[in-house]
């Protein structure tokens, strides 16, 4: 008789390093559950798909990679650093001392109103240093070095390195990130992330948007904060339908892990969004005319840093000299 060996079965979860359209791309696979996520550590580090049976939930141009890489704009998972949203002025605060930025190195972004916008990140170049997967998860680790790049250093002077660990378990997305400060001062954290969700196939006016939030953020017309907070006036859940919002969320409610919940739904198909701990508050945008909205993870209000040094904002996070600060937040859909 002959011992036939059984085939081995193939691991439900894989990651690999591949190339698209000549761009680095790795992609986390769990095939159990059908979720297969693309991340894009040249173009920013974004996370570009989270697929669920062949269906993105993430907001992605339909483009080759390498004409994304040649205008990136602002899709899918972007981070938002060293500051997030809006400032009021072209310079922030630090330890009592006033910072200008350089307009003339032309890379501050301005919104519609010539405020700087979502930091100095958009589209750098990351360096993926772990890619893996074992019996529980897929991985991929990549890190930024702030400190080697002149230009940004010439607008924000904290030598510091970003890591992010994007990590596919339990039919869950973690988005992990530590920033590490290598400066001598301490370092004002207003760092975010600002994703582009969707139900595919299903109109914005059949979603619903539920919210563990109990105050909302006063804005002037700019949309940058004032420092005052008001009850939180939407029911909840919130249809979406004739909504639009372009508004900051705190006082979140949290359980026993200090972890907030938030959902996107229509029928049986959900996203669920938490935040850990240290993401207080949370941007919802929802433009008109449009088939997604954004529910952005925040370390602190908009303008958070300018408000903490006028007095109006206590809520400020800080990384002391030499110190770290490590965070995460999760996407995990359901029912698709």
């Amino acid at each position: 008789m002959f011992n036939i060996a059984a085939s081995p079965k193939p691991p439900v979860f894989t990651a690999r390093q591949l190339s698209v359209d000549g761009v680095p791309v790795v992609r986390l696979t769990d095939s159990k559950r059908g979720i297969e996520v693309t991340i894009l550590p040249s173009l920013g580090n974004i996370a570009s798909e989270i697929k669920v049976h062949g269906k993105n939930i993430l907001v992605f141009p339909d483009v080759n990679l390498s004409d994304f890489q040649k205008k990136p704009m602002q899709t899918g998972i972007p981070i938002l650093a060293p500051w997030a949203n809006r400032l009021d002025d072209n310079s922030f605060w630090a330890n009592g001392k006033k910072y200008n930025f350089d307009m003339a190195v032309g890379n501050v972004r301005r919104d519609n109103g010539g405020l700087p916008i979502h930091g100095l990140l958009s589209g750098v170049a990351w360096e993926a240093t772990r890619v893996g997967a074992d019996r529980q998860s897929a991985f991929v680790t990549s890190r930024f070095e702030f400190w080697k790049h002149p230009d940004l250093m010439r607008q924000w002077p904290f030598a510091h390195t970003y890591e992010m660990s994007y990590r596919l378990a339990d039919g869950a997305l973690e988005v992990r990130t530590t920033v590490t400060n290598l400066s001598e001062e301490s370092m004002p954290l207003a760092v975010g992330f600002h994703p582009y969700y969707r139900i595919p196939d299903v109109p914005r006016d059949q979603w619903t948007l539920q919210m563990p939030a109990k105050s909302a953020v006063v804005a002037d017309d700019r949309r940058v904060p004032t420092g005052e907070f008001k009850p939180v006036e939407l029911p909840n859940p919130l249809p979406l339908k004739d909504h639009t919002l372009d508004d900051g969320f705190t006082d979140l409610e949290r359980d026993a892990q200090g972890r907030a919940l938030f959902s996107i739904q229509s029928g049986e198909k959900r996203i669920e969004l938490v935040f850990g701990p240290k993401y207080p508050v949370a941007v919802v945008w929802e433009p008109a005319g449009m088939d997604f909205i954004c529910v952005e993870p925040m370390t602190g209000v908009t303008n958070a840093i300018n408000l903490n040094h006028a007095g109006k904002y206590p809520g400020l996070q800080t990384i002391a000299a030499g110190g770290e600060w490590t965070e995460s937040f999760w996407i995990h859909p359901v029912g698709f």
